[in-house]
């Protein structure tokens, strides 16, 4: 991936997703259509600098109040987009809807990250921090969170059902970031299919897993949800867990504390 740590004129480089991107000139007027990424980018020391972001987009908390909305990460709005003329789009394959960027793209730089995996979050950091001038503060933050996920690796063990939604019965499975930090931790993930299979109830029942998370986002569980999965899997341990702690790439998992 091309480093633009000193941009000037145009530069052509590539997104996580193989797709070139053309920039001609150090972004002035970001759009970040990315919760983590947003807190990323504010991070980094550029919030003169991002003028649009979703109504998902909440840490940090008053920071992000101040910077307009531009609606959610899969129906934001174009229209609020147009208005605020940004000379770059920040976005994510799995997060944002493909004919939303495709229309955006045709407008305006739109650089779609695309994180399955630890590396990818650090290759993402630095791309960021070399795209807006920020190289050294993004070596910083990778340096931080090396620090703070070197602390837990493979700190944990067992066989883990990772949910993520509630009738109809979403799990976490193999090529998401989530799946990635259960396995640095230490866990296996007992879901065999890709990405957020759905799961039927006479399904779920038949799986053995030694715990099971109940993640915070996108779906809000409850501890009324932890009794409903104590039924179903009685000789395990049913556990609310942090979504933002699995599912946020970005300086957030500098911030993060594991207590599993």
């Amino acid at each position: 991936m091309a480093r633009t740590s000193d941009i000037s004129n145009e530069v052509v480089l590539k997104d996580q997703m193989g797709r070139e991107v053309r920039l001609p000139r150090r972004p002035q007027r970001i759009v970040s259509l990315v919760p983590s990424i947003t807190e990323y980018l504010l991070d980094l020391g550029l919030g003169e600098k991002v003028v649009g972001r979703t109504k998902f987009c909440v840490h940090p908390r008053k920071r992000v109040a101040q910077i307009p909305g531009v609606g959610g990460t899969k129906d934001f709005k174009i229209d609020r987009i147009h208005n605020l003329q940004p000379d770059l789009i920040i976005g994510n394959r799995e997060e944002n809807v493909e004919s939303g960027i495709k229309e955006l793209a045709r407008s305006y730089p739109v650089w779609m990250s695309d994180i399955e995996s630890i590396d990818q979050n650090f290759e993402m950091m630095q791309a960021l921090g070399d795209i807006t001038g920020k190289s050294d503060e993004a070596q910083s933050w990778i340096e931080r969170v090396r620090l703070n996920f070197s602390k837990h690796h493979c700190q944990y063990s067992g066989k883990v059902l990772y949910l993520i939604w509630r009738r109809p019965y979403m799990v976490a499975g193999k090529g998401t970031f989530i799946n990635a930090v259960l396995e640095y931790l230490g866990f296996e993930n007992i879901v065999l299919q890709k990405r957020y299979p759905q799961i039927d109830d006479y399904i779920l029942e038949t799986l053995a897993a030694d715990k099971v998370f109940l993640s915070s986002e996108p779906f809000p569980f409850k501890e009324t949800h932890v009794q409903e999965f104590k039924k179903l899997f009685p000789n395990a341990l049913t556990k609310l867990v942090d979504g933002e702690a699995f599912s946020w790439y970005g300086s957030r998992l500098a911030k993060v504390n594991f207590d599993l």
